[in-house]
Formats: structure tokens, C-alpha cells, sequence
């Protein structure tokens, strides 16, 4: 009789998670709270893939095995033998295949009572893909709106604090959402990483309350927020924050100061700019770099790039820019912050009301 295969849905049921993939693969992503244990690491892996492309399958399975059986005993020297009769750890490789399926057979003579993921890391891949699609129809967004400066992201954590329901796109994407949104020193997440975490943030949600969310683009950074996702974001109701100019200006300069050290990265990231903006528009921004003038500088950014940037897209993209409730400020404080927090976050309550 063919032994049941564990599934997605069983995950819940095993005392621990093991990924046994390579540490590039696991790295990418993974299933959340799995450790990752490699019975091939990422120069055997690639060792073996060779040897079944350029000798023969035969050849680089009697390799794999030798390697694998090798990697298999040494987790077990170094991270297995406390665990107790008892222990139930459920594994997984790419396709439930080979990989697991020793780390697994061995588990079980042993007496552990092993499982192996059924579709493996593939099987968590389409899981996540079809619950992005689901669960987005379910929910109401009330989008925070505002050209950049606008201190929305803050404002989402102080609505946050106030215990309401928050999707902050952003921090999950490691990036500020726009061209200087590169964070230094901190690379984003990969795409199939950060749709786990996002899937992982929606699941803590319910229908009964709206979520609180930035107004996106489809990008942040080199990251694509899923369609049904954005879509759902962009029918939302909008809630602008209508911050004065001088206020964005001091708000921006203590919320990126970190540039004010790095000119040389600051100014290769405006390069990217070369397509809509002029050399002579840019050759005077590089000398406010070098003459350390930063408010000039990040007034002249925000009126001649990203203000009309910032009205040509919004327009466009959000149906609720139709309607919206405006939040007026020249305060982008963190006090002001968390008044604008309040503010929004009872706007919701006189709605009811």
C-alpha cells in the first residue's frame, strides 16, 4: 500500500520543517519557520548536475548518493541526535523527489516518524501563488496617499500602533518605493521571498475590518506587488495626506540621512534619471551634492521630478482619487506623525458611526 504523503495542508501537524535544498535555493525562499539542512550544497549540486548532463544519469547518481549520504549523516551528528522517539519532522526538497526522499527513508529506520512534503518546495510555490489570488477579493483598503515626503510610511505604523490592520508594503520590500528607495546595505528580498512574506501578512488579517495600506505602483524596486493584490489596492477608498512642501523637505531630510554621508551613491542613483531628466537639470543637482546643500536639493527633486511624477500616476491608477478625504498638515514631526495617524484611523470610526 502506498504510505499517505503529507501536504501543504499538514504542515501544521510536524514538530519541525527541514529544507533540504541547497543553501542558494533556500536562501531564495523557503516554507516560513523551515530550517534548511542541504544534503547537497551549492558546488555539489552543481557538481552532480554536470556529471548527468556531460558523463551519464548513472554517474552522477552514484556521485549524488555518496555526497548526499555523506551531508545526511553529519545533520544527524550535529543537529538530530537529542531529538526524542517521538520527534516528527515533516521534510521537503524542490519536487518531493530524491533528495528528501533519502533524508526521509533514512529518518524512518531510525524510528522517527518522518514525512515527505508531498510536490515538495513546488508544492508551497503554488500555494502561495493561488492564495495571493484569493485572498485580496476578501478585503477592504483604505489607501494612504500623498506625494513623496508625505511621511506615509510612518503614518501606516502609527495606524498600526493604534491597533489596526496594516500592510506595509515597503518594509517587506526592503525599499522606499521610488529611485532613491534603495536602502544601503540592505538588498530587497527575491520576488518568491517576498510574496511568502506578503502571503504571510494577509493571513493574519480578517474580513470585518479594512487594511490599511501606501498607494504603490506595480514595483517597489525590482519587486512586482501581485496583480490581484494591487488591483483590489487601487479600488480602494483613498485617504491623501496633504503635507506642506516645507514639511516634506524637513521630513525627507532626517527619513534618508543616510545619502548625506554617501553623495557618490546618492548621485548614481539620480543618474537613473538620465531619461527624463536634463544634463543640465542634473549637472545642478550634482552641484548641490557637492556644496552639501540638501534642502535645495531635495526641494528642486520634489518640484521638477517627483511632485508630477507623483500627479500624473496617482490620477491615473487609483479610483478612489475621485473621492477622496484630504488630511491637511505642515507638520511631519514624529507628533505631527502620530496626530496624522489618529486622525486617519478615526476617520473610519466616524464613517461607521
Amino acid at each position: 500500500m502506498k504510505q499517505h504523503r503529507p501536504t501543504i495542508a499538514d504542515l501544521a501537524a510536524y514538530d519541525e520543517i527541514i529544507d533540504v535544498r541547497s543553501p542558494a535555493e533556500f536562501a531564495e525562499d523557503h516554507i516560513p519557520g523551515a530550517i534548511n539542512c542541504p544534503v547537497l550544497d551549492d558546488a555539489q549540486r552543481a557538481e552532480v548536475g554536470t556529471i548527468y548532463k556531460q558523463v551519464s544519469p548513472f554517474e552522477a547518481k552514484k556521485i549524488g548518493a555518496a555526497l548526499v549520504a555523506e551531508n545526511i549523516a553529519r545533520h544527524l551528528r550535529e543537529r538530530f541526535l537529542g531529538r526524542p522517539k517521538t520527534w516528527k519532522p515533516l521534510i521537503y526538497c524542490w519536487r518531493g523527489g530524491d533528495r528528501s526522499g533519502s533524508m526521509v527513508t533514512i529518518f524512518r529506520a531510525i524510528g522517527w516518524q518522518a514525512g515527505q512534503l508531498d510536490g515538495g518546495y513546488k508544492a508551497w510555490r503554488t500555494h502561495v501563488m493561488a492564495r495571493l489570488q484569493e485572498l485580496p477579493p476578501q478585503f477592504r483598503f483604505r489607501v494612504v496617499s500623498g506625494p513623496t515626503g508625505s511621511a506615509k510610511t510612518r503614518i501606516l505604523q502609527g495606524i498600526e500602533e493604534l491597533g489596526e490592520q496594516v500592510l506595509d508594503l515597503e518594509t517587506l520590500a526592503s525599499h522606499k518605493g521610488s529611485v532613491l528607495g534603495v536602502l544601503p546595505g540592505q538588498p530587497q528580498p527575491s520576488q518568491k521571498g517576498f510574496e511568502t512574506m506578503l502571503l504571510g501578512k494577509m493571513q493574519t488579517f480578517t474580513p470585518d475590518r479594512p487594511i490599511y495600506v501606501e498607494a504603490e505602483s506595480r514595483k517597489i524596486g525590482n519587486l512586482h506587488v501581485p496583480d490581484a493584490l494591487i488591483e483590489r489596492i487601487r479600488n480602494g477608498e483613498c485617504l491623501n495626506v496633504d503635507a506642506s512642501l516645507d514639511a516634506r523637505v524637513d521630513f525627507l531630510l532626517k527619513d534618508y540621512d543616510y545619502f548625506l554621508t554617501l553623495p557618490e551613491f546618492l548621485m548614481s542613483r539620480l543618474d537613473a534619471l538620465r531619461s527624463v531628466q536634463s544634463r543640465e537639470t542634473l549637472g545642478r543637482w550634482q552641484q548641490l551634492i557637492d556644496g552639501q546643500q540638501w534642502p535645495t536639493l531635495v526641494r528642486e527633486l520634489l518640484e521638477q521630478h517627483y511632485d508630477p511624477l507623483y500627479r500624473r500616476s496617482q490620477n491615473a491608477n487609483y479610483s478612489g482619487m475621485a473621492k477622496l478625504q484630504n488630511f491637511t498638515t505642515d507638520d511631519l514631526t514624529p507628533t505631527g506623525i502620530a496626530r496624522l495617524a489618529s486622525a486617519i484611523a478615526q476617520s473610519r470610526t466616524a464613517q461607521m458611526a
